[in-house]
Parts: C-alpha cells; sequence; structure tokens
C-alpha cells in the first residue's frame, strides 16, 4: 500500500472512530448556528456544548473566547463554526503532539507502560512493537503484568506475531524483579527497544502505585536514564476520570507521554483536548480499534478536523 493510500485509510478510520464524539458536537454546533449572529447567547450554548463534550471548562471558554474574538456579532454558519473550532483545537494540540521514537544512544530503549485495569496496555504494547519492528528496530517485551496470567499470555501471543523476545515469569511473580532480568537480556541481545508491561492499577490504590515506585527504582538502578519513556496509556471511555489518573501517576513515576484508545467506543474524544491544554504531556499515538493498525501516531491537525465532523 503506497503511503497516500495508508494515509486514506488511517484518515478514514479516525473519522469513523470518532464519529460518536463527533456527532455530538457537530449536531449541537449545527442546533445552535443556524443563519444566526455570533452573540452572547450563542456564545455561552456553544461554551456548553463543549463542556458536556470533556473538553472541559478552561479549555472550552479558551474556545469560546477565540471564536468571539474575530467573530462576535457576525452572521456565521454552522461549518463556519466547526471549521474556526478546528482551527483553535489544532493550536493547542500541535505542540503535545510527538511521534514515539528510539534514542539510538539507549540500548536498550526503555519504555515502561502504565494504567488502570482495562485500559488497553497489553495490546498497545503489540501494537507499538509492531511498529518499531516495521521501523527496522530490534524489539523486546517484557510480560510485567504478572497478576494476570491472561495478560502474559496475551503478550506472549504478540511476541509469536511480532517475531520479538518475550520476558516472562510465572503468574503471581514479581515484576521489578522481572524488569531487571528483562533489561539484562536486552543488553545481551543488543535490542534497541524494551517495552515493560505492568500490571493496572486503580490510581487510588496507594499500595499497587508505590510497587509502580519500585519497579522505576529497579530500572534506574539498571540504568541510571531509564526509564526512557514512560507511557500512560488511557482509556477515552473514562472521559474527565482521566485527569486524576494523568495526576497521580505522574507523581508516582514521572509519566513522559500519553496513548489514548478506544476512541471508537466512546463519545468522550474532546477529553484529549482538555488534558492537551492541562498537562502539556506528549500524546504519541492514539487507538481507534483493536486493528494492528489502529493505533496511530498522533496527528493534531487530523484529530481536530475529525472531532468536529469535518473531513480530515
Amino acid at each position: 500500500m503506497s503511503e497516500g493510500s495508508e494515509k486514506k485509510g488511517w484518515l478514514a478510520r479516525l473519522r469513523n472512530g470518532l464519529s460518536r464524539s463527533s456527532s455530538r458536537l457537530s449536531d449541537g454546533i449545527g442546533g445552535i448556528f443556524s443563519g444566526q449572529k455570533l452573540d452572547d447567547d450563542a456564545l455561552e450554548d456553544l461554551e456548553d456544548l463543549l463542556i458536556t463534550s470533556d473538553l472541559g471548562v478552561e479549555t472550552a471558554a479558551k474556545l469560546a473566547a477565540a471564536l468571539a474574538s474575530t467573530r462576535f456579532d457576525k452572521e456565521v454558519t454552522a461549518d463556519e463554526i466547526r471549521t474556526a473550532l478546528a482551527d483553535e483545537v489544532s493550536k493547542i494540540l500541535r505542540p503535545v503532539a510527538k511521534p514515539l521514537a528510539a534514542d539510538a544512544g539507549h540500548r536498550p530503549h526503555v519504555i515502561l507502560v502504565t494504567g488502570v485495569n482495562g485500559s488497553g496496555k497489553t495490546t498497545t504494547i503489540g501494537k507499538l512493537a509492531k511498529r518499531f519492528k516495521e521501523d527496522g528496530k530490534s524489539v523486546m517485551l517484557a510480560a510485567g503484568d504478572t497478576f494476570r496470567a491472561a495478560a502474559i499470555e496475551q503478550l506472549k501471543i504478540w511476541g509469536e506475531r511480532t517475531g520479538c523476545p518475550v520476558v516472562a515469569s510465572k503468574p503471581g511473580g514479581d515484576t521489578a524483579s522481572l524488569a531487571f532480568e528483562a533489561i539484562d537480556r536486552a543488553r545481551a541481545e543488543n535490542i534497541d527497544v524494551l517495552l515493560i508491561d505492568t500490571a493496572g492499577r486503580l490510581q487510588n490504590r496507594e499500595d499497587l502505585m508505590q510497587q509502580l515506585q519500585k519497579v522505576v527504582r529497579v530500572i534506574s538502578k539498571q540504568d541510571e536514564t531509564a526509564p526512557h519513556d514512560t507511557l500512560l496509556v488511557l482509556d477515552a471511555t473514562t472521559g474527565q476520570n482521566a485527569h486524576s489518573q494523568v495526576e497521580t501517576f505522574q507523581s508516582m513515576c514521572n509519566v513522559t507521554g500519553l496513548i489514548l484508545t478506544k476512541l471508537d467506543g466512546s463519545a468522550k474524544g474532546g477529553v484529549l483536548v482538555a488534558l492537551a491544554e492541562k498537562f502539556d504531556l506528549p500524546v504519541h499515538a492514539i487507538g481507534v480499534g483493536e486493528g494492528e493498525d489502529d493505533l496511530h501516531p498522533f496527528e493534531a491537525g487530523a484529530f481536530a478536523r475529525s472531532l468536529v465532523g469535518l473531513d480530515g
């Protein structure tokens, strides 16, 4: 498949995946702006719509003010508002749209993957491994979610599918010890990228969060520059709860970047804009399905246009 065809295919999947989020915004804008001026009442209705679409109070106010600064008291159409809104959302998202890249100066480049139960960490690791392999990198996987036998088996399947060796222990093993062993093996085998899975943990369980901190400490003893990336995988369907997840994981293990999954099952895709505005953390990739190719590097403009129901 050519690069152009692949991009068109991804844009179609993105638009389809965001359809539940975009229909709420697009239909709402259509209901507010039907041949009327952008007056105070319309601005208030727009701000309310943005808040209920999970963009957050501060972001909603910022976007409404930006539209008012150039269009207040002017006749506007719904499509003009959608286009202007997509442009303003893009401005917020562009600074955080950063692909996940392996640093050749580190071998292995250690990527620790965290998140709450059910966020899609293990599947995300498999998809990241596939992308790194396609980029010519050697990849090793570490099955650090030792609490769930199913997670270990799932990662082994991804290892077979992508041709990546997997470091695993019996269920119930110590994740920190496994991470230590994985780094040793990755060094010995001259691996480019080591992806370490971790058990899903609720951000309000202090004991589990302390276990995660132990994993980070052990990795740092092996390599004081590692982990080189600590990713937080967020399930888009959780909406505003994602904010507390970012705050807690960031304080516990210095999150360096975000991946948002399950956008296709959610009407809450706007939360990504609120997260970008509040935390300014890199958004490396987004997922809009279960397929191997449904995790894609985050593109600000395409996301913004799809979010408001415009073609990419």
